[in-house]
């Protein structure tokens, strides 16, 4: 499992440098925190996603890509005078390059408490496994000799 998102971190600076970052001004996220780690015979993926409508969490994959989408949607600014304004609000977007080893088919997830979960199976053909030795019958003897 590896992170593939090149042009992700360099599009979020630039954003950050060059955008208005004023108070109520429309502001992107900057980025979706996740932890990955492998658990027996699967990986496991969460990522926080507080305040993101259920409806707009979007996982696929595509050519080995799983692609980690949602959408946190901004209240209305109509009569509001801002004090303070420091939630992200927009899409959010992660990609990571799955391996040969993984079972694309059998990838589930989960949304709980703004938390996605998600499963990714190892492929059976990945597995450890343990290959069987044949013993011939006939018992064989070896000599050495020492010159």
């Amino acid at each position: 499992m590896l992170r593939f998102d090149p042009f992700g971190d360099v599009d979020t600076l630039a954003r950050g440098l060059l955008g208005a970052q004023q108070t109520g001004s429309t502001r992107t996220p900057r980025f979706m925190p996740m932890d990955l780690y492998k658990l027996d015979d699967h990986y496991v993926l969460t990522a926080d996603l507080p305040g993101v409508d259920p409806g707009s969490v979007d996982l696929n994959v595509d050519n080995g890509v799983l692609t980690v989408s949602a959408q946190r949607t901004a209240h209305s600014d109509e009569g509001v005078q801002w004090l303070t304004s420091e939630r992200f609000y927009g899409t959010y977007r992660r990609q990571l390059t799955l391996g040969d080893g993984i079972d694309a088919a059998g990838i589930s997830a989960r949304y709980d408490n703004g938390v996605l979960s998600v499963t990714i199976p190892v492929a059976e053909k990945a597995k450890p496994r343990r290959i069987a030795i044949e013993h011939s019958d006939s018992q064989q003897s070896i000599e050495a000799t020492t010159g």
